[in-house]
């Protein structure tokens, strides 16, 4: 088989993402023009796959230093990659765009494990990350080829690997008079600073702390496993936040770090849940005032990331919110009211659909590998250098 992928002044991309919700696989086609901070990107089609309630206690399994074991990380990664093809074709086909004309995939992978910074005295460490779903077999299963696992390259010249998706939200929403942040509310939170008429280099982004993680492990074992997320922020509007518990879940030293700083399952994943769950019960508090306080957490720490370490030094107009935290009506609401000298908005409203960006900034970055144009930056991420992330596999 012979191909060119690179050539060409406009690409067609099925950029895929599942993120640290750990709810399914995102799917956007794209168009693409030009490479690099110049590219002008088309959102085509979106298609979203949601994960059944076993895979989703399998993949949280694995995100665990406990239960995770080397077997049925093998197999996962295997089986990963045979769902993420079957999400491209189903996005193509539910588009009614031809396989021929998609010209690759980009797939960010599902990420187990990202542990940028030292932990302990283990003499072996090294900044390391683990996104599986394996690209080999999502390129034999689709005939594409696959470009993804982007953050080891990163990582490599001294970055964190993560934030990746600044990249594109300075190509999206960058502005010559106005100064953004554009945050994304995912598993985690994490924000990208635009001060206006920025280049490229004076872009800054880190992880604020937990987005709708807590959240949702929160409503899922409060419900007994019936609901798995908080629909339009229902239960929080109906609690009360208890600014006590607030108080000693925001004294986590995360909230403490200068950026560059990420985060991830590792430290607010499910045990974390669970003990706050239990002091929330045993301080006889009501479901719906721990859904509360718990929103109130990701909203706080937010607010509070901004005040620490964005405000002081740059002036905001507009938080530009994306991801499943968009859609949280009380959410969206508490941080209005935290932030009332920025105008808080979706991102859907800027014609960017929160629930696709993701996907759309991983076919961005796949569209830059096969031009052979540096996708980092290294000022977000910490890297000592702008490199080429992403690795290829051929169908």
């Amino acid at each position: 088989m012979r191909f060119s992928l690179a050539g060409k002044p406009v690409h067609i991309i099925i950029g895929l993402m599942s993120g640290t919700s750990l709810d399914g696989i995102d799917a956007a086609i794209v168009q693409v023009r030009g490479c690099g901070m110049d590219a002008k990107a088309e959102l085509l089609a979106f298609h979203c796959i949601e994960y059944e309630q076993d895979l989703r206690g399998r993949l949280k399994a694995l995100c665990s230093n406990e239960h995770s074991r080397v077997a049925d990380l093998c197999v996962m990664n295997a089986y990963l990659g045979r769902r993420f093809a079957e999400a491209a074709l189903e996005a193509a086909a539910s588009a009614g765009i031809a396989l021929d004309d998609i010209d690759f995939i980009s797939s960010h992978g599902q990420t187990v494990w990202h542990q940028p910074i030292v932990v302990d005295e283990n003499p072996y460490f090294m900044p390391s990350t683990l996104q599986i779903g394996d690209l080999s077999v999502i390129a034999k299963l689709s005939g594409k080829p696959v470009v993804g696992d982007y953050r080891p390259a990163d990582m490599a010249v001294g970055g964190q690997g993560a934030p990746l998706t600044p990249y594109a939200d300075y190509i999206f929403f960058r502005h010559d008079d106005i100064g953004r942040i554009v945050q994304n509310i995912g598993g985690i939170g994490n924000c990208t600073i635009l001060p206006a008429g920025a280049s490229s280099d004076a872009v800054t982004a880190f992880d604020t702390g937990p987005g709708n993680m807590l959240i949702d492990q929160a409503v899922y074992q409060l419900s007994d496993g019936v609901l798995h997320y908080d629909r339009n922020g229902e239960w929080a509007a109906q609690g009360r936040v208890n600014e006590e518990l607030l108080a000693e879940m925001l004294a986590h030293p995360y909230f403490r770090l200068e950026p560059v700083k990420t985060t991830g399952r590792e430290m607010f994943g499910s045990e974390y849940a669970a003990k706050w769950i239990a002091e929330g019960l045993h301080r006889q508090l009501s479901a719906e005032d721990i859904i509360a306080t718990f929103t109130s957490l990701t909203v706080r720490s937010i607010a509070c990331a901004y005040r620490e370490f964005v405000f002081g030094q740059h002036s905001v107009s507009e938080v530009i919110v994306s991801g499943g935290g968009a859609k949280n009506l009380t959410l969206m609401g508490w941080l209005a009211a935290e932030l009332p000298e920025q105008k808080v908005m979706a991102s859907d409203e800027m014609g960017m659909p929160g629930d696709a960006k993701e996907a759309v900034a991983f076919a961005l970055l796949a569209n830059d590998f096969v031009h052979g144009v540096t996708n980092n930056l290294p000022a977000v991420t910490g890297a000592a250098s702008p490199t080429v992330m992403g690795k290829l596999a051929l169908p």
